[in-house]
């Protein structure tokens, strides 16, 4: 796994360290053991030593933390600060850039605010733009909660234009949709994936070791989108002037670039699935 890349983000309950080393020999690009969600209050200091441990000893993962202001947020991040595996650390329920703050001073690694509110997509230009904010993450569920309306209202809708918006205009990668709550409908999660890839989404949460496969699968060119892809850069290098016809559609510039980032996301797809060979 390489910080940040990869469309597949699975998270695994900090609280089951058995499930960690599962999790990382997964197909998922990246983990995030979760320290916050997944865990009950009563369990959030084993969670915690769960994963220090692992990361300390060879593991390798994001961590997502409790949230700023609550009672475990600041031993979350001092504990971490000796994980040699840490890859990022996820902070849910981000609602400016102050709650990055005891993260930013502590820890050097990359940091993926996690937008879950209201106030969040408000603030969601300042949260981008802070101090080694890799990219955001979007929490549609709790999102849908807090503006009390549903997970595909157009409101929803909205905000994830908002953090696709904002995080370009930052020039930070672009964002992580949300979770697909049907965590053994491996058709839901091809459909809400091939959703987030079209609107110019990165990549996914998954909550299911089941859902990495669809999310991959999603965010994959066709054989369809690759071969017009070879077709728009063959005609383009052929080409004498700046814009040409390619069955019968015009092909300039920003069309050429758009199949070139197709056939490097094909070939970064394909060079991964020869390494996962090789290791098997």
């Amino acid at each position: 796994m390489s910080a940040g890349r990869g469309p597949a983000w699975l998270f695994v309950p900090g609280d089951r360290p058995d499930r960690f080393a599962k999790a990382a020999a997964s197909a998922a690009d990246q983990v995030i053991c979760d320290l916050e969600d997944a865990v009950l209050p009563a369990a959030k200091e084993a969670a915690r030593d769960h994963v220090v441990g692992w990361l300390s000893a060879g593991g390798s993962a994001w961590v997502r933390v409790n949230p700023s202001g609550s009672s475990w947020h600041r031993d979350d991040v001092l504990g971490l600060a000796r994980c040699a595996g840490l890859q990022g650390v996820v902070v849910p329920k981000v609602e400016s850039a102050t709650d990055l703050e005891a993260v930013r001073e502590v820890l050097t690694v990359p940091v993926a605010p996690l937008i879950e509110s209201a106030a969040g997509v408000e603030r969601v230009a300042e949260i981008v733009t802070a101090d080694r904010v890799e990219r955001l993450l979007l929490g549609t569920v709790d999102l849908a909660v807090d503006l009390g309306c549903d997970e595909e209202s157009d409101v929803v809708t909205h905000a994830r234009c908002r953090l696709l918006l904002a995080s370009r205009a930052a020039g930070r990668a672009a964002p992580v949709d949300g979770v697909t709550r049907a965590l053994r409908d491996p058709a839901a999660a091809f459909a809400d994936a091939g959703r987030a890839r079209r609107e110019g989404f990165a990549g996914k949460l998954a909550i299911h070791p089941m859902q990495v496969e669809p999310i991959r699968s999603a965010f994959a060119p066709t054989p369809e989108e690759v071969a017009w892809a070879h077709g728009v850069v063959a005609s383009a290098g052929s080409a004498a002037h700046g814009a040409v016809a390619t069955s019968g559609l015009m092909v300039d510039a920003p069309v050429v670039e758009r199949a070139r980032r197709i056939l490097a996301v094909a070939g970064a797809g394909a060079a991964a699935h020869e390494t996962a060979e090789d290791s098997d």
